[in-house]
């Protein structure tokens, strides 16, 4: 119901914008929305056709993991933290597998490998669920998490610098790092507020701390290095431990004397089904932000929040790095576009620039995960799944702001 209503939105007001801007005479306002609704369409289908590949090779090397015994293995491993951020699942449940999965691939910076992960880890959920239609506490829980966008290594943000020119492309690196783990931190937080969980459990108490010392050990290590080092490493390690986890999923059903190879094609043969059933709604979400964006809606958000701040007497430089902000609860390609557009504008190692990047990193596509994960299982009542979601989005964004003022003014 909420995805209904912000998707309504979205199109009014890239209406009455364009309306407006017709009426200063802007007349090619309502050709570009046009445009833009026919190309978000085409992008989202040859997204979703992009994904069959890669959805196919996951699921068919998770139902490996399945029969061999890797999943469950890691949903008990698992189980003491999961059991009380997820309380709905019971206690080693395979599902817990497919969430660690997930989030180790997106803390790797592994996009490709962590959406089919995540879907499968929906499907999982959602056999769990006795609503189909409707969202459950741990669907948003895993959700939100998602969104936070936790990464280690953003090495995307530092190559996209590096490209662009920066004198130093990992200056934002530390500056990420802290900015993702406190939004991370604001998900579980928010999401549990709103779930009535208890984080002053040990066990929860525990991992954030732990997390904290991950986190603070990888900044260390990122002081230590250069450039080509870091970049060198984080891609490299990434790389091993995926095709780590191919191998030892493999090993384990040849194990258990699984035939690996008809487990893999009857995991793949689902891939093609998810990412046929994922089309539409990746369509609906891509067209209305299309419409947004080429109305001038973000323009005339963005300058009215510089009147604002300066109306308040603040200090408006990072006002126009707010695109990147803006854009990426909605649209993932749409603030890289925004990122490098500031970037272009302002140069890289401008104090824009730079905030621009750390916004890229600080967080997830809250829109794009939650259409695609909730629509890849049908549920339609997403609850409290939006406002937790884009809370946490605001958390990143103040944070990302704060961090920047420390680190670049």
């Amino acid at each position: 119901m909420v995805l209904n209503y912000i998707w309504i939105g979205f199109f009014v007001i890239a209406f009455i914008i364009a309306v407006v801007q017709l009426l200063m005479g802007n007349t090619e306002v309502f050709p570009a929305i046009m445009n833009s609704t026919f190309d978000s369409a085409k992008t989202g289908f040859d997204i979703s056709l992009g994904l069959t590949g890669v959805l196919s090779l996951w699921m068919g090397i998770m139902k490996i993991g399945e029969k061999g015994g890797m999943v469950n293995a890691l949903a008990r491993w698992l189980s003491p933290l999961m059991t009380r951020l997820f309380p709905e699942i019971p206690a080693g449940h395979p599902v817990f597998g497919h969430i660690f999965m997930n989030m180790g691939a997106n803390m790797l910076g592994l996009d490709n490998a962590a959406t089919p992960l995540g879907l499968k880890a929906m499907e999982g959920l959602q056999e769990l669920n006795s609503e189909k239609e409707k969202a459950t506490n741990a669907m948003i829980m895993f959700l939100v998490l998602n969104t936070s966008g936790l990464t280690l290594i953003p090495v995307g943000v530092m190559v996209y610098r590096a490209q662009m020119g920066a004198a130093q492309p990992t200056d934002v690196f530390i500056p990420i790092l802290i900015a993702t783990t406190i939004a991370t931190l604001a998900g579980m937080v928010i999401t549990a507020l709103y779930q009535h969980i208890n984080l002053f459990n040990r066990v929860i108490l525990g991992t954030m701390i732990g997390l904290a010392v991950l986190i603070s050990a990888v900044i260390w290590v990122g002081t230590q290095v250069d450039r080509e080092t870091m970049n060198l490493w984080s891609t490299t390690i990434a790389n091993i431990i995926l095709l780590g986890i191919i191998i030892a999923f493999i090993l384990a059903g040849v194990r258990k004397k699984v035939n690996v190879y008809e487990a893999f094609i009857e995991g793949a043969k689902g891939g093609f089904d998810v990412a046929i059933r994922i089309i539409p709604y990746l369509v609906a979400i891509l067209v209305a932000i299309g419409a947004f964006r080429a109305s001038g809606a973000m323009d005339f958000i963005v300058n009215g929040l510089e009147k604002l701040v300066v109306l308040c007497g603040g200090d408006a430089d990072f006002v126009a790095a707010l695109p990147t902000a803006i854009m990426k609860p909605l649209s993932g390609s749409g603030a890289r576009g925004m990122m490098v557009d500031a970037m272009q504008i302002y140069g890289p190692d401008s104090f824009v620039g730079r905030l621009s990047c750390v916004f890229q990193g600080a967080t997830d596509t809250t829109f794009y995960i939650l259409a695609v994960y909730f629509g890849s299982v049908g549920v339609r009542n997403t609850r409290h799944a939006v406002s937790a979601g884009l809370l946490t989005d605001l958390v990143g964004v103040i944070a990302s702001i704060g961090i920047a003022y420390i680190f670049f003014e």
